[in-house]
C-alpha cells in the first residue's frame, strides 16, 4: 500500500495559483510558503503542492480533480462561486435529469470537474 502525499500542479505562477485552490477549499497555504517560493504548498485534506515551471500547459490534463460541493452546496452554486474566483467553465455535461458535471479550468487552464454533491445524489 502507498499513501497519497500531494497531488502536485505544475504552474507559472505558485502562489497565485494556490491562493485560487485556497480560496476554492478552504485549505491552508502552508505558512513556511512566500509568494515568491517556487513551490507552494496547500495543506488539506489531500495536499496540493504547486511547482513553478517553464513551459505553459499545452494539452489535456491526464489526472484531474473531480470536486463537490460541501456544507450544503449545490453542484450549481459551487460552479457560480468558482466563476467568481476566476475559474471558466470548459464544458457544461448537466443533464436535464440533474445528473452530469460541469468541467472548468483554474486560472492556469488546468481541468477539474464539478460533481453534483452527496446530497443530491441522494
Amino acid at each position: 500500500m502507498i499513501d497519497i502525499d500531494y497531488v502536485t500542479f505544475d504552474c507559472a505562477r505558485p502562489y497565485e495559483l494556490a491562493a485560487f485552490w485556497r480560496d476554492a477549499t478552504g485549505f491552508e497555504i502552508s505558512p513556511e510558503t512566500g509568494a515568491d517560493d517556487d513551490e507552494v504548498l496547500l495543506l488539506g485534506k489531500v495536499n496540493l503542492l504547486f511547482i513553478r515551471v517553464p513551459e505553459g500547459k499545452a494539452v489535456k490534463n491526464r489526472v484531474h480533480l473531480d470536486v463537490s460541493g460541501s456544507e450544503g452546496s449545490t453542484r450549481d452554486q459551487e460552479v457560480e462561486r468558482l466563476l467568481a474566483l476566476g475559474a471558466t467553465v470548459q464544458a457544461d455535461r448537466r443533464a436535464p435529469d440533474g445528473s452530469g458535471w460541469v468541467t472548468m479550468l483554474d486560472p492556469e487552464g488546468n481541468e477539474f470537474c464539478v460533481c453534483r454533491s452527496e446530497t443530491e445524489r441522494e
